[in-house]
């Protein structure tokens, strides 16, 4: 089954597969594929015969972040409506991140900006030893807010201050250093990984691996309340109508050098 930027397969019983599916633009997603992707993980975690979700993509990479046409039409957008827009990927994040039944990352490429976060979203990661990550928003005078509660979650306060304020590229044996991924697999070995944690899974009491979700959340020191999802969309939305903003973008898609840039 196809939704155009968005493939949804159900490999076995109880168990359902979402392919991004926007190879041409490295599966970077825009409104459209954000739209979709909540939908379904919505209408997914309602229904009781699926028991894991598993997120991936097709093509060469995972998700490269933000799509560079929708990125171009924000430049454009006011204050309140980078706000709305923000939200609507707040939503997405939120939605993956408080499923209630276990999810994974089956990251078999490269994963920029909002792409980590969707990994850090996922209960469990797997990736391929192909896969690499950026945080990668700065560069373009950006930050990665909305993304932010999760990736910290992930990787930790110390290790988010590097990566976010660095845009450094890693590798995926250095992502599972930092927690970021669980597992790191031969590129060939990626979907029998997964097939294989599936199985586990299944194995084990439905109702009971929701319930652990909840205590999880419940215990966390983060308190992860509508509150903070409103404070983050309204970090990136004030940013990205700031006049480094602008420019940062600008200048990304015209491909030079932005202002600040120094050799």
């Amino acid at each position: 089954m196809s939704n155009n930027c968005l493939i949804i397969d159900y490999p076995r019983e109880n168990v359902v597969t979402l392919r991004l599916n926007r190879p041409e633009v490295h599966n970077a997603f825009d409104d459209v594929l954000i739209n979709q992707l909540t939908q379904t993980l919505q209408r997914i975690d309602t229904d009781e015969q699926i028991r894991v979700v598993t997120l991936a993509a097709e093509g060469k990479s995972f998700s490269a972040g933000a799509d560079l046409n929708w990125m171009q039409s924000m430049a454009n957008y006011s204050e309140k409506e980078n706000y709305q827009d923000a939200l609507a990927l707040a939503a997405l994040m939120q939605t993956l991140n408080q499923m209630s039944k276990p999810t994974i990352a089956q990251v078999q490429g490269a994963t920029f900006g909002g792409g980590v976060g969707l990994v850090a979203c996922c209960d469990i990661a797997i990736a391929s030893v192909k896969a690499s990550f950026c945080l990668s928003e700065v560069k373009i005078g950006l930050i990665p807010a909305v993304i932010s509660p999760y990736v910290i979650a992930a990787i930790g306060e110390r290790a988010s201050r590097r990566y976010m304020l660095s845009a450094e590229r890693f590798d995926a044996h250095q992502a599972h250093y930092l927690g970021l991924i669980h597992d790191v697999v031969e590129h060939d070995a990626l979907q029998a990984n997964t097939e294989q944690l599936i199985a586990t899974l299944l194995k084990n009491g439905p109702h009971a691996m929701h319930t652990c979700k909840d205590l999880i959340r419940h215990i966390n020191p983060l308190h992860l309340d509508a509150q903070l999802i409103a404070d983050t969309a309204e970090h990136i939305a004030k940013i990205r109508v700031s006049a480094e903003g602008q420019e940062g973008l600008a200048a990304f898609l015209e491909k030079r050098q932005p202002q600040w840039a120094q050799n």
